[in-house]
């Protein structure tokens, strides 16, 4: 049985330990002390932060794969103050299972290694 991420404040600390247990992930804040920028290699990989209490996080995504998510499901809509053809946030209200939620942390955070140094790609291999 899969459990869903809902809008509960807990979830916020759950999606926080996610993005920063990725291999290399640091923990910044650039934009202020309300909102998470966990970076890899000096690279942010996603935002996380709440709006009116519901946690919302913004995910690097392949620009063909966002468009079918923004079309497929309406939590998912275009990178909020990013480049809106790479960027997706999700406004974290329950109608996306965990299971889509951890594919997409993943593919984020893939996608920002792929485009590091090799030096620094194989020191986070290990």
């Amino acid at each position: 049985m899969r459990t869903i991420i809902t809008m509960n404040l807990s979830h916020y600390s759950v999606l926080r330990d996610i993005l920063l247990a990725k291999p290399g992930a640091a923990e910044a804040y650039p934009f202020g002390p309300d909102t998470l920028v966990p970076k890899v290699g000096g690279k942010m990989f996603g935002l996380l932060y709440e709006e009116e209490g519901i946690a919302r996080i913004s995910l690097k995504c392949d620009p063909e794969h966002g468009e079918l998510l923004r079309a497929t499901h309406p939590s998912i809509i275009p990178g909020y103050h990013l480049n809106k053809r790479h960027w997706i946030t999700i406004i974290v209200d329950g109608s996306i299972p965990d299971d889509l939620m951890r594919d997409l942390i993943d593919e984020s955070y893939d996608l920002v290694v792929k485009g590091l140094p090799r030096a620094v790609r194989n020191e986070l291999i290990g």
